[in-house]
């Protein structure tokens, strides 16, 4: 039955892509094959292999001794802030975005990183039909985040036309930075957040070719890579700083959409006798179950997966913990998966602004296809959910 909802699903998933697509006659079929194909093997191989759990548990394991790094500086500063036994979600959660930040920004400067991007990204461009440039684009955004990548690619922003703008775009909201990836794995285990960051990749180029196919001129295709001119210290300082900025904003974010949220659900809850979530949770029931949710569990999956959607990632994992009992294990698999990624409102005015900023005229342009982006990112997620439930 799971595979019957699943291909149903997929027709779902891409039949709303189609929808959408500006160019129907120039979707490519075979590449599209392969990255599902792709997407089901190495699912498989992270969740249900041997060799699979020894990936997760390694990458796991650099996140906890990163967080333990962490906890060194952020105790020096904090330590006796928090009753004993406290686990201030601030202190232990976001802060450690700080350290993993300045590492990011020594594997940047040293070199290290800009090579494996690009040559992750040069392999990724043999696989899925597009350039160099948007596989580049997509593996730099886990890299190093979705507004700080275009700065890598400044040289290039101001030429491209609106179809490869859109693809860049895209990527950036379908996939998560891994300066946050060792927040994400307190409140979601491991597996599923390093299942969701490997098939988003893919699922994000097959979403895209589907609702923005285009083919690349080799001619155009040239792979300018903007490298900042800085001291190792002007960098260090510079990354530690937008660790901080990072952890301030998610953090204000979260007071404020939760707030909300309580607000808004006391509201409804006195004016209709039901709580603004769980109508959210009702419209979205049907993607939840197409996603392989039991429909008995789909009004709360999609209660989570529209929290997700209207305030941001960290929100809806926050309220995971309300539903372990509520949930099988195969259920919070699958919404585990769907919550990883940086698809929600907020998105839109983060990469229009980014984009902004280093071209008004291409600011404009992404911005005006910023609830297609939206619309695509969401159907990635959906589509990494799917695989998911096909394998666990």
């Amino acid at each position: 039955m799971k595979y019957l909802i699943a291909l149903l699903g997929l027709v779902v998933v891409f039949g709303l892509a189609l929808l959408v697509s500006s160019n129907r006659k120039s979707i490519k079929l075979k590449p599209l094959a392969v990255m599902l194909v792709l997407q089901l093997v190495l699912g498989f191989i992270l969740l249900n292999t041997s060799f699979g759990y020894i990936i997760i548990r390694g990458v796991a394991s650099v996140f906890e001794k990163l967080l333990g790094y962490a906890a060194i500086g952020i105790n020096f500063v904090f330590g006796g802030l928090a009753n004993e036994g406290a686990q201030p979600f601030f202190i232990n959660v976001l802060l450690p975005i700080v350290f993993i930040s300045a590492l990011i920004g020594i594997l940047q400067f040293t070199k290290i990183l800009p090579l494996l991007m690009r040559g992750i990204g040069f392999v990724l461009s043999k696989i899925n039909g597009m350039g160099q440039l948007e596989s580049y684009n997509a593996v730099a955004s886990a890299a190093i985040g979705q507004s700080e990548v275009f700065i890598t690619v400044k040289k290039q922003i101001g030429k491209l036309p609106a179809n490869r703008l859109y693809t860049l775009c895209a990527s950036a909201m379908s996939t998560v930075s891994m300066s946050i990836v060792g927040a994400y794995m307190t409140m979601v285990e491991p597996k599923y957040v390093v299942t969701a960051i490997v098939l988003n990749l893919f699922g994000g180029f097959m979403i895209v070719s589907i609702i923005n196919p285009y083919t690349v001129d080799p001619n155009e295709d040239i792979l300018e890579i903007v490298e900042e001119k800085q001291t190792f210290f002007e960098m260090l300082g510079e990354y530690i700083l937008d660790g901080f900025k990072v952890a301030i904003i998610v953090g204000a974010m979260l007071i404020g959409y939760n707030a909300l949220i309580g607000m808004v659900n006391d509201i409804f809850l006195m004016v209709l006798g039901i709580s603004f979530q769980e109508i959210l949770g009702y419209i979205f029931a049907p993607f939840a179950f197409i996603m392989g949710v039991p429909w008995a569990e789909a009004v709360s999956a999609g209660s989570i997966m529209a929290t997700k959607l209207i305030t941001n990632e960290f929100v809806a994992m926050l309220s995971l913990p309300e539903y372990t009992k509520e949930f099988s294990e195969r259920t919070l698999g699958i919404v585990s998966v769907f919550l990883i990624s940086f698809a929600n409102f907020s998105s839109i005015g983060i990469i229009a602004g980014a984009v902004k900023g280093l071209d008004d005229r291409q600011g404009s342009v992404a911005a005006s296809f910023g609830l297609k982006l939206l619309y695509g990112a969401t159907l990635v997620s959906v589509l990494t959910a799917i695989v998911v439930s096909v394998i666990i």
